[in-house]
């Protein structure tokens, strides 16, 4: 059987080459949107861990929910321990205490409220890849009394690197306090909102500050995004008792989950729409095929072949071409993803960002697995009724075509 549809296959070329031509662009086309697809969502998620949240923070209970407009109520006291006891877990990389503040930012003429956050330099330039410096550098343990200022609020304010602005805000007891702070550098990340309102200082200067010890949420920065889940279960499973929570850079960041489910939709609306046009093009090439074939499978019923030997021999050829066209485009789409990946996609800003950014196209192996799927199973399905009605088609009607 396979070796009489594979020699049909071959004798019809012109019928096959449109057949296969309808899998492949099919194929070669899931492969590359999906690639496209996963790439938006791993640069994305990259740039969000490695410019505000880290991979995991580990905080007092309540705090994500309940604590932004009273970070002072939810500090943890002895960080210290605690941080011994993560950075001992496998995987971890890196883990730095940060602490969270409201303030007015001044510089001399107008002042702007500002969202501060007390940081450990050393720590924070080693995770912070996806944060680009616009301007002046990065801060350093070295700078006692200096700050760095989100885009926004330095157009804002009209800062540049060496100027000089006032932090006030309040202690945790109420009382009113203030700091004379440098900037040393201005930032971008990708949120336009954070950078209209961040500035980050050191967190010794924080504390001092809000004359306390303590940290807000102590960041995990890990060696690879993919042992988030479970190094989130041992630190929930380690801490529960302590009164501290775990929250993944997924929780932390909605946005990036919101964009996620966008995507996903319109990627699986773009799948339906690829896997119609394979099957309209395959049914069209099918339907032509077997049609002009009737009298030829009239002539093998005729001479003591069953109906059923028929069906199978059509689903036979079929498969095969579906394979053969699956396959090729499996190649050639991944092919291509490595030259587009090579020469990178120019990219506009995304939406409530500043920064562009290169595309590429990701060889993912389920949405390889996917297209090769699709190509298949469109094929399959494509020739199902033709052929079931070959099946059904008296022999005499059928011998008729050769006339």
């Amino acid at each position: 059987m396979w070796k009489l549809a594979l020699r049909n296959v071959l004798r019809h070329k012109a019928r096959t080459g449109m057949t296969l031509l309808a899998i492949i662009a099919g194929v070669v086309g899931l492969i590359l949107s999906g690639g496209f697809v996963h790439d938006i969502f791993t640069q994305l998620g990259e740039a969000l861990i490695h410019s505000q949240s880290g991979h995991i923070q580990l905080s007092r209970t309540g705090y994500f929910e309940h604590g932004a407009r009273s970070p002072e109520k939810y500090l943890i006291a002895r960080p210290e321990p605690i941080r011994k006891d993560i950075a001992a877990i496998p995987g971890v990389d890196d883990v730095m205490g940060r602490i969270y503040f409201a303030g007015l930012l001044n510089n001399g003429r107008s002042d702007l409220p500002i969202v501060g956050e007390g940081v450990e330099a050393s720590h924070e330039a080693r995770l912070g890849s996806g944060m680009v410096i616009t301007a002046g550098r990065k801060l350093e343990d070295k700078d006692k009394n200096g700050m760095m200022v989100g885009y926004g609020l330095a157009h804002a304010l009209k800062l540049k690197p060496g100027d000089w602005a006032t932090l006030v805000m309040n202690t945790a007891d109420g009382a009113l306090n203030s700091l004379d702070l440098q900037v040393v550098g201005i930032f971008q990340t990708f949120s336009k909102d954070y950078d209209a309102r961040a500035v980050r200082i050191p967190l010794t200067s924080a504390q001092n500050l809000l004359a306390t010890q303590g940290v807000n949420t102590l960041v995990v920065s890990l060696k690879h995004t993919r042992d988030t889940a479970p190094i989130t279960s041992v630190l929930s499973r380690k801490f529960a008792g302590a009164g501290l929570e775990a929250k993944t850079w997924l929780e932390l960041n909605d946005f990036y989950a919101k964009t996620v489910k966008m995507y996903d939709v319109q990627f699986g609306v773009l799948r339906i729409i690829i896997l119609l046009m394979v099957l309209l093009s395959v049914i069209n090439s099918v339907n032509m095929s077997i049609y002009e074939r009737v009298g030829e499978f009239g002539t093998m019923m005729a001479l003591g072949n069953r109906s059923s030997k028929v069906f199978a021999l059509i689903i036979t050829e079929n498969t095969i071409i579906g394979l053969a066209g699956a396959t090729i485009g499996v190649v050639l789409g991944i092919a291509l993803a490595l030259i587009i990946s090579a020469i990178g996609i120019p990219m506009p800003p995304p939406p409530n960002a500043d920064l562009s950014y290169t595309a590429h196209i990701r060889v993912v192996p389920s949405v390889v697995a996917g297209a090769f799927a699709v190509g298949l199973i469109a094929t399959f399905i494509a020739a199902f009724l033709p052929a079931a009605r070959v099946h059904r088609i008296p022999v005499v009607e059928a011998l008729r075509q050769n006339v």
